[in-house]
């Protein structure tokens, strides 16, 4: 690795490692979540942190990639903000759900987390085809956890 990646790898690295212990922190699998119906499709428990992982690292790297390929301050520094906003909602998304325990309330953010994946990916490959590439993982385990709360949604409704 020549020493140009060293400084923004590392920084996005802890960036992911901040979100993802964050948002580790927000869930709670305690009692109220174990007392939800799930559908029968529900992932098992341990491939979670192993899709995060997966996600957040693919994440970072797409990231540097198209950071290292922006051709000014002012597209670095709109990617820096899409990349941002993301990890704040992936944030409110754990809150919801979790803390405040409204999943009705925790899928319609997941509309706007998706959306602000969508433009990642858009604005990713404007610099880097790998780069955007490289989020599909994470639209796609996004997807799947939508679908997950929307079925949470039904089978447990009203919230509040």
């Amino acid at each position: 690795m020549s020493r140009s990646w060293i400084l923004p790898v590392t920084l996005a690295g802890l960036a992911a490692l901040v979100v993802a212990a964050i948002g580790g922190t927000i869930t709670d699998l305690g009692p109220w979540y174990q007392g939800l119906e799930k559908p029968d499709w529900t992932p098992p428990r341990l491939a979670f942190p192993i899709a995060w992982t997966t996600v957040f690292a693919l994440t970072v790297i797409s990231f540097v990639t198209a950071w290292r390929n922006a051709p000014s301050t002012k597209v670095s520094d709109t990617l820096i903000g899409l990349f941002a906003a993301n990890a704040f909602l992936n944030i409110l998304w754990s809150l919801l759900f979790f803390r405040v325990q409204r999943p009705d309330w925790a899928f319609y953010e997941l509309i706007v987390l998706w959306i602000s994946i969508l433009a990642m990916m858009l604005y990713c490959w404007r610099l880097s085809r790998v780069a955007s590439v490289l989020l599909l993982p994470y639209i796609a385990w996004v997807t799947a956890a939508g679908l997950l709360n929307w079925q949470i949604v039904q089978l447990n409704a009203p919230f509040g």
